[in-house]
């Protein structure tokens, strides 16, 4: 059983483990982890719970121009590892809005203009679309 959760922990990780799990474990092979092709989110509802573990919502303080000296914004952010580029770009598709960006070795969803908030992300979570 060990085994099992160290492979699948290495198929989360690249097949990269640490140094001493490689000695514990010589012979473990990581899971296989069918890449995401179809970048249709076919339900809602599934977005719903994935990114309720995901996702954040976040107040960012700039400096500004503005009389006061800064810029108050929300955003909604959700964050995946780089090889599901396809599913992060779909997002965009079926929210109407936000952009991607990669970081390191990882995609954001970000959504930072109030309008899409409001109008497209909040209501989503609040009432998804039926399947």
């Amino acid at each position: 059983m060990r085994s099992k959760i160290v492979a699948i922990k290495a198929s989360m990780n690249k097949g990269i483990l640490q140094e001493e799990l490689k000695l514990a474990f010589p012979d473990v092979v990581p899971v296989f982890r069918p890449l995401f092709e179809n970048p249709k989110i076919l339900d809602p509802n599934w977005l719903a719970v994935f990114t309720s573990a995901e996702e954040c919502f976040y107040v960012l303080i700039t400096k500004s121009t503005t009389k006061i000296g800064f810029q108050v914004q929300l955003v909604f952010q959700l964050t995946q590892y780089i090889r599901d580029e396809k599913l992060m770009r779909s997002l965009i598709k079926l929210f109407g809005c936000g952009n991607i960006y990669k970081r390191g070795n990882a995609f954001d969803f970000c959504v930072i203009k109030f309008g899409d908030i409001t109008q497209n992300i909040i209501p989503f979570f609040k009432n998804p679309p039926p399947v």
